[in-house]
C-alpha cells in the first residue's frame, strides 16, 4: 500500500562536515566573481516519507563524495533562480509516480533548469526516485541535459553516475529491478536533529489494482530486528527522542524471515530504548492488522495515540476491485478495538475518490464510513490511472466532472468532522514537541508550532516578555491548554491568559539541534574559501 503522499522540499545540512577536499571533481569558478566556490548540491523530494527517507540517503552520498549542500554556501546559494535549481551544482530531483501528472511536472522542472544548466558551466542534473524506475532511459530521451538517472533499487550509485557522465560527457543511466543495497545501511544526514525516520522494510506484496508500488519498489525485504534497534539507538544517542518507523506495510513486517507478531514485537522493543520519547509508525494495512499490534501500542508508553489505517473506499464492492483484502465490516471493527484500548487515539486515513466503476451508492457508502469513523484527518485523492497497473485498463472510469464534485463533498465532510473534534478538544492539555519549518507564520504570530502526542499540529503561544535566550528550540517540548481547535490544526494561547498554563522543558534533541546550528553556522563557506574541520564537535 501507499505511504501518504506529502511533497517535500529540503535542503540538508551536515551535522558534521569532516574534512573538505577541494578536488577538480569538487570545485568549480563562478564567473561572475572569479572565485572558487566548493562544489554544491540540492535535493527536491517528492511524495512520500518513504521518499525523504531516501533523499537523506543521497544527501549522505553526496557528502561522503565531497559535495557541499547549496545552503552553506552563500555566494553559490545567491544565484539561485525561478527555476528552481537553488543555487546548486547539483541538483537531484527525487521523484513519486502516484499522480497521473507526475511525468508533467518532472519534465516541466527540467525544462526550466535546462536553460540554468546552459549558463552555470559544470551543472549536473540527477533524477531517481519512482517515476525514475517506472521511465528509466526515457527520461533522458526527453530531457537530453539530464545527467544521470537511478531507481529506487539503487541509490548508492548517485555519485557514481555523476561521475561517469561528466567524464564520457553523455548521460549515465542504471536502473536496477530488485534492491541491491538496503537504504538505510548507506550513509545519511538526517533532515531533522530531533527526529528521525528508520525504514524496517522496502516493497509490498499487495496486488492492489491503482497501485504502482509494488512495481517500482518491488517484493517486500525486511531488516532483521538487531539491524533497526540499532539505528534506532545510533539515533537516540545522536539526540533524537522521536522515530517513525517506516514501511511500505508495516504489520506484514517478519514475511521476510518467518516470524510471526514481529511487528508487535519490534514496536515493545524499540519502545524500551532509552531517552526515545516518542515512537510511530506509517503505514500499516487494514487486512494484516492484528490484535497484539494494538496491545504493544496501548502498552508502550512511548508509542504515540496516533495510527495511520488507510480506508480507501467505504465500499465493499470497490474494496473488492481493488483487492484490498478487507471489507467494510473489518475496518471499522479495527477502529473499535484501537478505541477500547487507546481512547484518545488519533486516526488519520487515505481516501481514493472516483476508482473505476464506483457508483454513487458506493461513493455515499464511503461518506457514510468517514462519518462514522471520524477521522482526526484524512489524505483524500482524485483516482488516478497509472500505466501498468489493472485498473488504469479498465473501460469504466469514472467522468473527471464526476469523481471531483464527489471529491469536494467527502473534503467538506472531512473538513466538518475536524472542526468538530478540534473545536471538542478546547481545554485540553497538550504536550507539543516543537519543530522547525511547520509554522509558517509563527514570526508573525509570536508562536512556535509542534506536535502533541496524537500527532495534530499545535500552535502554541510564547509568554509575553520571553527572551530570545528563553525560548523553546526545535526538539524542546512544550506543554499548554488548547485554545482553539481549526480543521487542521490546534491553537494553544493559554500562556497569554492569566495565570494560564505554559510550560517549558528543555530536551537532549533541542540541544542536539542547538549545536547543529551553531556547527552550520561555524563552517559556513563564505567568500568561496571552505573552513577545515577534522572530525565532529562535542
Amino acid at each position: 500500500m501507499l505511504l501518504s503522499a506529502l511533497p517535500t522540499m529540503f535542503f540538508t545540512s551536515p551535522e558534521s562536515m569532516g574534512m573538505i577536499k577541494l578536488s577538480a571533481m569538487e570545485t568549480n569558478v563562478d564567473e561572475a566573481s572569479q572565485v572558487t566556490l566548493p562544489r554544491t548540491y540540492a535535493i527536491k523530494t517528492l511524495g512520500c516519507q518513504m521518499n525523504v527517507h531516501d533523499s537523506e540517503r543521497m544527501a549522505g552520498l553526496l557528502e561522503e563524495a565531497g559535495l557541499i549542500p547549496v545552503d552553506r554556501v552563500p555566494a553559490a546559494q545567491a544565484r539561485a533562480t525561478d527555476a528552481g535549481d537553488m543555487g546548486a551544482d547539483v541538483v537531484v530531483i527525487n521523484t513519486c509516480s502516484v499522480r497521473e501528472n507526475a511525468a508533467t511536472k518532472l519534465y516541466g522542472n527540467l525544462g526550466q533548469l535546462a536553460s540554468v544548466k546552459r549558463e552555470r558551466p559544470g551543472m549536473q542534473i540527477a533524477v531517481g526516485g519512482c517515476l525514475a524506475q517506472q521511465m528509466r532511459d526515457g527520461i533522458i530521451d526527453k530531457a537530453p541535459w539530464v545527467d544521470a538517472v537511478f531507481g529506487t533499487h539503487n541509490i548508492d550509485v548517485l555519485p557514481a553516475l555523476l561521475k561517469r557522465a561528466e567524464h564520457n560527457r553523455k548521460a549515465a543511466v542504471e536502473i536496477e529491478e530488485s534492491l541491491k543495497v538496503f537504504p538505510s545501511t548507506l550513509p545519511t544526514h538526517r533532515e531533522s536533529a530531533y527526529a528521525a525516520w528508520v525504514s524496517i522494510s522496502v516493497g509490498c506484496n499487495n496486488t492492489c489494482t491503482f497501485c504502482i508500488v509494488p512495481h517500482l519498489r518491488g517484493k517486500e525485504r525486511d531488516r532483521r530486528p538487531g539491524e533497526i534497534l540499532s539505528e534506532v539507538q545510533a539515533v537516540v544517542s545522536e539526540g533524537a527522542i522521536e522515530v517513525t518507523l517506516l514501511g511500505q506495510n508495516v504489520n506484514s513486517y517478519g514475511v521476510g524471515f518467518g516470524e510471526r507478531g514481529a511487528f508487535a514485537s519490534l514496536l515493545r522493543s524499540v519502545g524500551q530504548i532509552e531517552g526515545l520519547e516518542r515512537v510511530r509508525f506509517t503505514s500499516p494495512h487494514p487486512a494484516a492488522f492484528t490484535d497484539d499490534v494494538i496491545a504493544a501500542m496501548a502498552e508502550t508508553p512511548t508509542v504515540m495515540p496516533s495510527l495511520h489505517m488507510p480506508l480507501q473506499s467505504g465500499s465493499d464492492a470497490v474494496l473488492r476491485q481493488m483487492r484490498r483484502s478487507y471489507r467494510r465490516e473489518k475496518f471499522m471493527g479495527i477502529l473499535e478495538r484501537v478505541r477500547a484500548a487507546i481512547p484518545d487515539a488519533a486516526i488519520t486515513t487515505d481516501i481514493i475518490v472516483g476508482f473505476p466503476g464506483e457508483t454513487e451508492e458506493d461513493f455515499q457508502q464511503t461518506l457514510d464510513v468517514v462519518e462514522q469513523a471520524r477521522f482526526s484527518s484524512a489524505f483524500t485523492f482524485l483516482y488516478s490511472p497509472r500505466p501498468g497497473t489493472p485498473a488504469a485498463d479498465r473501460e469504466d472510469q469514472v467522468p473527471d466532472d464526476v469523481a471531483l464534485e464527489r471529491y469536494k463533498r467527502l473534503v467538506a465532510l472531512q473538513e466538518r468532522i475536524c472542526a468538530e473534534d478540534n473545536a471538542a478538544l478546547e481545554g485540553a492539555t497538550v504536550e507539543v514537541l516543537i519543530s522547525e519549518g511547520d509554522g509558517r507564520k509563527d514570526g508573525e504570530t509570536l508562536r512556535v508550532t509542534g506536535r502533541a502526542r496524537d500527532n495534530r499540529l499545535v500552535h502554541v503561544a510564547l509568554p509575553e516578555g520571553i527572551s530570545e535566550a528563553d525560548k523553546p528550540r526545535p526538539g524542546d517540548m512544550v506543554t499548554a491548554t488548547v485554545t482553539h481547535g481549526a480543521p487542521h490544526h490546534l491553537i494553544a494561547d493559554s500562556a497569554l491568559t492569566g495565570g494560564g498554563l505554559w510550560t517549558m522543558r528543555r530536551t537532549r534533541a533541542g540541544d542536539a539541534w542547538q549545536r547543529r546550528q551553531a556547527h552550520e553556522e561555524d563552517e559556513r563557506v563564505s567568500l568561496g574559501i571552505p573552513s577545515i574541520r577534522v572530525g565532529r564537535p562535542h
